[in-house]
């Protein structure tokens, strides 16, 4: 390429002549736009960078998750220099990730967050190109776990023989498919309308999953009971914490193990009560769209952790 006079060599780092032709034509466009600039001569190194990518991520738990991916990045590849990532070595990764046993879906997880910090390099020209146009992900559908969906008579006897805040929270996700984290044990009476039989989730995963969730009949009537234990000024929190009402439960997840072991049925995530609204809802006719409005952002797939759901 001649920019302002001067030949400029650049490799595409791709034997893929559709692929090296589109890099050819970006770069083309950019120099049209006056848009193009060199690559700086001092890319930084991977550790220096995805700290200042993990600042920029706003979202607490996103933000975990990257740095999770994050630190299994740091000690595969060490401190190396953003430049000098490529195709063999991100193969490489990918193969040693699953020779230590570690999950299809993790290991995507991983690459899609290398990707994403390597995609932010090279539009900043502080590398060339982002090696990940020839680099495919792993297949994971065969790994995912089958969700558990309750039947009507599992459900009667794990409600029976739950603690009382696990079958309040059980119905509450039952009935309205709510998220058991974010958004069941963050969920505030305030936002629990008993006259319009809805709830106001405001806590979600994402701004999307923000919304109002329609109320059944016995998902009120479990709620009134349940506030009735306490009184309506005990706790803002529809599940406070034990021996501190100004905060809410976090982790359900012995409590969730022993109701399980009490009804004599076999483990499951609690996650899966959502998946059993969704299957129940289906079944009986309502729309997919109406359905994604209800629960927000869903993922059939998922096998979140016991405390925390997705």
């Amino acid at each position: 390429m001649v920019v302002d006079r001067k030949q400029h060599c650049e490799s595409t780092g791709t034997t893929n002549k559709r692929v090296a032709q589109k890099i050819l034509n970006k770069r083309l466009g950019e120099i049209v736009e006056a848009r193009f600039q060199l690559p700086t001569s001092n890319p930084p190194r991977l550790k220096e960078f995805s700290q200042e990518f993990l600042i920029s991520i706003r979202h607490q738990n996103t933000k975990k998750r990257y740095a999770s991916s994050v630190a299994s990045l740091s000690a595969h590849f060490g401190d190396i220099r953003l430049s000098d990532f490529n195709l063999v070595r991100i193969e490489e990764f990918k193969a040693a990730r699953l020779l230590s046993k570690v999950r299809a879906a993790t290991v995507n997880r991983d690459l899609a967050v290398l990707r994403r910090m390597l995609g932010i390099a090279e539009r900043k020209r502080l590398i060339r190109f982002a090696p990940f146009r020839e680099i495919e992900m792993l297949e994971e559908r065969k790994e995912r776990r089958q969700p558990h969906i309750l039947t009507f008579d599992e459900e009667k006897r794990l409600l029976g023989a739950a603690a009382d805040h696990i079958r309040t929270l059980a119905i509450l996700i039952l009935e309205t498919g709510l998220r058991s984290g974010k958004e069941a044990l963050a969920l505030k009476w305030a936002d629990v309308d008993f006259l319009n039989e809805s709830i106001r989730v405001r806590e979600s995963k994402t701004i999307a999953g923000q919304r109002i969730v329609p109320m059944s009949g016995p998902c009120n009537a479990e709620l009134l009971r349940w506030q009735g234990l306490f009184g309506p000024n005990f706790s803002e929190y529809v599940f406070p914490k034990p021996g501190h009402p100004e905060t809410h439960l976090r982790d359900v997840g012995v409590a969730w193990a022993n109701a399980l072991s009490a009804a004599g049925l076999e483990k499951f995530w609690i996650y899966d009560l959502r998946h059993t609204f969704a299957s129940r809802v289906t079944q009986a006719g309502v729309s997919h769209i109406f359905l994604a409005q209800i629960m927000g952002p869903f993922q059939p797939g998922n096998s979140p952790n016991v405390c925390e759901g997705d």
